[in-house]
């Protein structure tokens, strides 16, 4: 494995955006005005399930929110983060512990290190990339 992070390739994108069905939204604001909230709208208008994951509020866009991914009550098919890169490390810890498929981290949120323990661990990793916009260029 080498040591520098590669997002997959486009068509392995596309099919992981086709595959999922339950999106974790580590980092959804309540707040319209944030860029997680009009994300994570979006997906639901897409036909996604939203699951909020953050310790603040209790509800978003309908959805009850669960202050960590290890107070998720059920699987979920990927996690979408919305948080500072500092955070991103305890995040794929969590992800490695619950054994989830996949992780995918926001514009902005790089965490190399972190990304290549996710891969290592078996995960597919997006990093640095906007999920709405790669689902509109990709599936619509």
């Amino acid at each position: 494995m080498s040591d520098h992070f590669t997002n997959p390739p486009t068509v392995e994108i596309r099919t992981l955006l086709r595959r999922i069905k339950t999106i974790a939204v580590v980092g959804l604001s309540a707040s319209p005005s944030r860029p997680s909230h009009g994300v994570a709208r979006a997906l639901q208008g897409f036909g996604y399930r939203i699951i909020p994951v953050n310790p603040a509020v209790t509800e978003v866009l309908g959805e009850r929110a669960y202050p960590s991914l290890r107070d998720l009550p059920e699987p979920v098919d990927l996690v979408d983060v919305f948080r500072e890169p500092s955070h991103a490390a305890g995040i794929v810890d969590d992800c490695i512990a619950l054994k989830l498929p996949a992780l995918w981290l926001q514009d902005g949120v790089v965490d190399e290190a972190a990304a290549l323990r996710a891969q290592a661990a078996g995960l597919t990793v997006v990093m640095d990339r906007c999920i709405y916009r790669d689902y509109i260029q990709l599936i619509l």
